[in-house]
């Protein structure tokens, strides 16, 4: 497939990768999808728009366009809970974050329908990731890995609580070099906006897998609540909001390009 992912390539070494964002489904699949799922709620919303100016940085930007709800590219191929013991929508969703079933009929997933979906969505994109920052190594001796997310503000399901504004993961400081993480967290802890690192979410599948510092990748994801940048009640755009955190997100890609 040609049109699993949209990738403009840069200048710099560092990859922007935003696998949350996509709202494309296969009409097989949508047909089944029960009437709020078919809205999309756990969408990354407007997460490329808000890095759009990290192409003028020079950054590679990754987009995925397929829905998490058809297979999630932030998690393991073999669907292993990235956070044991806590709650997990999965590697092929069966359920919204609010916990309601995500489709309207009650058949088992067949492992045919599960490989497929493997297969023709989450491979080739994880072959893209791996390309690109291969490229980029080979080009600048060392590739820095941006996994770019948002949620709800409140998902109680899934978590206590209100998240922080900005929630910075680097995998407990395996994934990325500590002077990397502390340049990022000195723009985020220093901004008007709550944030945190290392808390809830520590980075997904894709910041843990490809982040090897010893081998000069390094990878760091941010998890936006979308509070910070929209009307979460409608998942509309807000223009006003978002003035006041791209800034912060600029400094915070410039910090990680340039720790000193």
């Amino acid at each position: 497939m040609t049109d699993l992912y949209e990738y403009h390539y840069g200048s710099l070494p560092l990859l922007v990768n935003i696998p949350h964002a996509g709202t494309r489904i296969p009409h097989r699949i949508y047909s089944r999808l029960s009437n709020t799922g078919k809205t999309l709620p756990d969408t990354d919303w407007h997460v490329p728009k808000l890095y759009n100016f990290a192409r003028g940085l020079g950054a590679h930007l990754l987009i995925a366009n397929y829905s998490r709800y058809v297979v999630d590219l932030n998690r393991p191929p073999d669907g292993a809970n990235l956070y044991p013991g806590g709650k997990s929508t999965g590697l092929i969703p069966t359920m919204l974050f609010d916990g309601s079933p995500l489709y309207t009929d009650k058949q088992t997933m067949s492992e045919l329908e599960i490989t497929h979906r493997i297969d023709t969505y989450w491979r080739p994109y994880h072959k893209k990731i791996i390309e690109v920052l291969g490229q980029i190594k080979n080009e600048h001796g060392y590739a820095l890995l941006y996994d770019a997310h948002s949620i709800a503000s409140c998902v109680p399901n899934l978590f206590e609580g209100t998240l922080p504004d900005l929630n910075l993961g680097t995998a407990n400081a395996q994934s990325c070099a500590l002077e990397l993480e502390y340049a990022m967290a000195e723009v985020i802890q220093s901004s008007e906006f709550t944030s945190v690192v290392n808390g809830r979410f520590i980075g997904g599948y894709i910041t843990r897998h490809y982040g090897n510092p010893a081998q000069k990748i390094q990878a760091a994801q941010m998890e936006i609540a979308q509070i910070a940048y929209m009307n979460e009640s409608d998942f509309c755009y807000s223009e006003a909001k978002a003035a006041d955190l791209i800034p912060v997100l600029r400094d915070a890609l410039q910090a990680y390009l340039n720790p000193d």
